[in-house]
């Protein structure tokens, strides 16, 4: 899966569990509208560091927490052996 769509789909499962909206997130983060759903559509390469960490902030969890997931383990996992 690539890395874009694990981003999303990590952002969308966050949200669903929290019961917020997009609208809500780019609110209460701070980050345009538009740069979350360009995230959430997978239109948005590479979003920044700041970007993830503001998005984090408002989902009320900690980047560990965020990137904690299979997904994220695995693609870390494969660009270690890529790496090799």
């Amino acid at each position: 899966m690539k890395e874009q769509k694990i981003l999303s789909e990590r952002i969308q499962e966050l949200c669903r569990a929290r019961r917020m909206s997009y609208y809500l997130l780019a609110y209460k983060s701070g980050v345009p509208i538009t740069t979350v759903m360009n995230i959430v559509h997978c239109t948005t390469k590479n979003p920044g560091i700041f970007t993830i960490i503001r998005l984090c902030g408002a989902l009320g969890v900690s980047v560990g927490e965020f990137f904690d997931s299979e997904e994220f383990r695995s693609m870390e996992e494969n660009w270690k052996e890529g790496q090799q």
